[in-house]
């Protein structure tokens, strides 16, 4: 069994669509399968609806432990140079190329910051 956030994942949907179309809190990789490979209307019309801009879910991997999660991304979010857990010390990354700044973002996902050298 997997959750519905899990499902919305692997169905490449806003966890917001597996609810609102009824995808229960656990489900089994056999009905997501069956899903996946017959998709019922509403998953088809949203697979025809992307533009193939901003993916639906993306994987944020800690650049110093390789923790990882997916978390759907927003549209303020800049091209990160690094990720890092938010218990992690900034000085545990590499220092910004000579005449670059340093900028954090907090809240990435759950618990990640990001930082963008320029």
């Amino acid at each position: 069994m997997i959750s519905r956030r899990d499902a919305a994942q692997r169905l490449d949907i806003p966890l917001e669509m597996a609810q609102r179309h009824g995808i229960p809190g656990w489900i089994s990789e056999e009905d997501i399968a069956a899903l996946a490979q017959d998709p019922p209307a509403w998953l088809a019309q949203s697979r025809a609806n992307r533009s193939g801009g901003r993916p639906v879910w993306v994987q944020l991997t800690c650049d110093i432990c390789g923790h990882t999660e997916s978390a759907r991304p927003k549209k303020w979010w800049p091209e990160f140079t690094f990720l890092s857990c938010s218990d992690h010390n900034i000085w545990d990354l590499p220092e910004p190329a000579a005449g670059l700044a340093r900028q954090e973002f907090d809240e990435i996902g759950g618990f990640f910051i990001g930082v963008v050298d320029s």
